[in-house]
């Protein structure tokens, strides 16, 4: 079984130090949502992760079958399993889904350089008609440019098509359900939800601010973080208490202060 170990993380940017300590584990079969207010730190964890170069790494480790992530190049990391969904993806005209999720996929699953280590087009094809029927895809939908003129549930939805091609060991969702309507988180929480029952080899970290995402996907574990800091930790009730009362008891009773 893989595990993400995140110890004792410190990390920031421009100067300021925003993660002050996260320590956190996700295993192989567990779904973790990670919450907070907004400034808390969460997305720079999530850009930490995967690699992004403009994050500055004080001290800390991130382990992934106990090799140090943080050692390794953004490529790298993906080719070991680790996957991040982001908040804003980005739209890149002239660039086709198709081309650009067959490109991703031998990046990530060639172990060598040889062209005989990329998987063939029809071979591809195949396998990705296989996600999209899983996932309740248009098969028009991979005709298009990536992003490019997608609303911002289908930009979602392509993350997730992503991740469901990709098959990572541990993937993280930065914000998901940001700017999604009912429909679109739905849409979007159905299909997480899918390849989490076909797949209980993959680990999940859900970044949100609200309760909603996991009204439709059940957490095993959640976690507050505050202030770069992982505060306090509990099941899904958590999250439900989260939803009633906000943040401000959490921060009262972790250092006696109000929010």
């Amino acid at each position: 079984m893989s595990t993400l170990e995140i110890r004792d993380l410190h990390a920031g940017i421009e100067g300021k130090e925003i993660l002050k300590g996260i320590s956190l584990a996700v295993n192989q079969g567990e779904i973790h949502a990670l919450m907070g207010p907004n400034g808390s730190g969460k997305s720079t964890l999530s850009f930490v992760l995967m690699g992004h170069p403009g994050y500055r790494i004080d001290s800390g480790e991130v382990l992934l079958d106990g090799q140090n992530v943080l050692e390794m190049s953004p490529d790298e990391r993906a080719k070991k399993g680790l996957f991040l969904a982001f908040q804003y993806p980005q739209a890149v005209p002239g660039v086709s889904l198709v081309n650009f999720l067959r490109l991703a996929y031998n990046s990530v699953r060639r172990q060598g350089k040889d062209d005989k280590d990329t998987i063939s087009f029809q071979d591809f094809r195949k396998r990705l008609k296989e996600k999209m029927e899983l996932l309740r895809f248009d098969e028009n939908f991979i005709t298009r440019h990536l992003n490019d003129g997608f609303s911002g549930g289908e930009k979602k939805r392509c993350e997730i098509l992503q991740m469901a091609l990709l098959e990572p060991r541990i993937a993280v969702l930065d914000e998901t359900d940001s700017g999604l309507d009912i429909d679109a988180l739905k849409i979007v929480s159905d299909g997480v939800n899918t390849i989490f029952s076909q797949n209980r080899d993959i680990g999940v970290l859900i970044i949100t601010h609200y309760n909603r995402i996991l009204n439709y996907i059940r957490p095993n574990f959640v976690h507050v973080m505050m202030d770069g800091r992982i505060v306090k930790s509990g099941g899904e009730e958590l999250a439900r208490q989260l939803e009633e009362k906000g943040y401000g008891w959490v921060r009262k009773e972790t250092t006696g202060k109000d929010l």
